[in-house]
């Protein structure tokens, strides 16, 4: 872990789920300012109630111009900023570009310009053989950071991969958390869809690690189980509704842009990989490692072929892990 203490820190899109979360834990490590970068004055106002002592920066990714006023005196930046519905980016897929791929693109220029020592922005496995606007864009994010360190500079820049961040906005846990607090039936997609499950301290866990292992243009993945959704769904209802395993679930069918499993590390970036009992690193091709893993070819990191929890009581557990969600959602 580096030693944050006296360190001016900034995470773009700070507002959201995992800015809320990584900011708790960043105040431990006694930094000199925390700066929240967003374009949401109304989340702006209500995380300021909680953490009145962060500085809170109206601004958009898209602007480059208040980016690099942001990045003024910054020691070290994470980017979580970005459009992340998989239906909004179907729907206006150049507005995903313009958030996900320029925003990155200037959100890395403001951090070279200001000399930042290390960069983190957040990935998901959606940019993994993408089949939606939003994974495509992600994908462009990841090549656009991990591009910056092929030749030299001070700044170092890395991603992180994740799968579904439980309790995260917009997610699937919410969602069944609303239905069932309105006696509503849980909506799944397709009943065998597999998806990766971690939860949101797992997740600055996981920055915090990159920010400490990166020497340039990595990407860093944390392994986790995976469930269905169905699986999911059954869990949460014995959990949380009053009707519990009578509480009715309705298949609605697959949305656009939607994969039945997801992938973390792909059969390409698995030759290049280093390994650790909780972590993937997925090395640039420009900086291959010395000593790969042994992977066979074709081999992947899958929602289908991750360990897979499949009782109610194991998924219970994560859901117990995950903590309050009424601060995030």
């Amino acid at each position: 872990m580096k030693n944050l203490s006296g360190k001016v820190i900034l995470i773009t899109g700070g507002t959201g789920s995992f800015g809320n979360r990584v900011a708790r834990h960043l105040l431990k490590q006694k930094p000199a300012q925390i700066r929240i970068y967003s374009r949401d004055e109304k989340k702006q106002w209500e995380m300021q109630r909680v953490f009145p002592q962060f500085r809170f920066i109206i601004g958009d990714v898209r602007d480059p111009d208040r980016l690099a006023e942001a990045f003024q005196g910054v020691d070290y930046a994470f980017h979580a900023a970005a459009l992340k519905q998989v239906p909004s980016c179907e729907n206006y897929p150049y507005e995903a570009v313009k958030t996900n791929v320029i925003g990155s693109q200037n959100v890395c220029a403001a951090a070279i310009a200001n000399g930042v020592k290390c960069l983190v922005a957040l990935s998901t496995d959606k940019a993994v053989k993408p089949v939606n606007a939003m994974g495509i864009s992600k994908a462009m994010l990841e090549k656009i950071v991990c591009s910056q360190n092929q030749f030299g500079g001070k700044t170092t820049f890395c991603c992180v991969r994740y799968g579904n961040v439980m309790g995260s906005r917009g997610s699937v846990i919410p969602l069944f958390r609303d239905q069932i607090r309105q006696d509503a039936p849980l909506t799944l997609t397709v009943p065998d869809m597999t998806r990766f499950l971690m939860t949101l301290d797992q997740s600055v866990d996981l920055v915090l690690h990159a920010m400490t292992q990166s020497r340039g243009g990595e990407i860093f993945v944390r392994k986790a189980p995976a469930c269905t959704v169905q699986a999911l769904a059954e869990a949460m209802r014995l959990k949380y509704s009053p009707r519990g395993a009578r509480h009715p679930i309705k298949v609605v069918g697959i949305r656009p842009g939607e994969k039945l499993h997801e992938v973390l590390v792909n059969e390409y970036e698995m030759q290049r990989i280093t390994e650790q009992p909780n972590y993937y690193t997925v090395h640039p091709e420009y900086r291959l490692p010395k000593k790969a893993a042994a992977k066979p070819l074709g081999a992947e990191y899958t929602s289908a072929n991750t360990k897979q929890l499949t009782s109610s009581a194991q998924i219970g557990e994560l859901l117990d892990m995950m903590g309050q969600v009424e601060m995030y959602i």
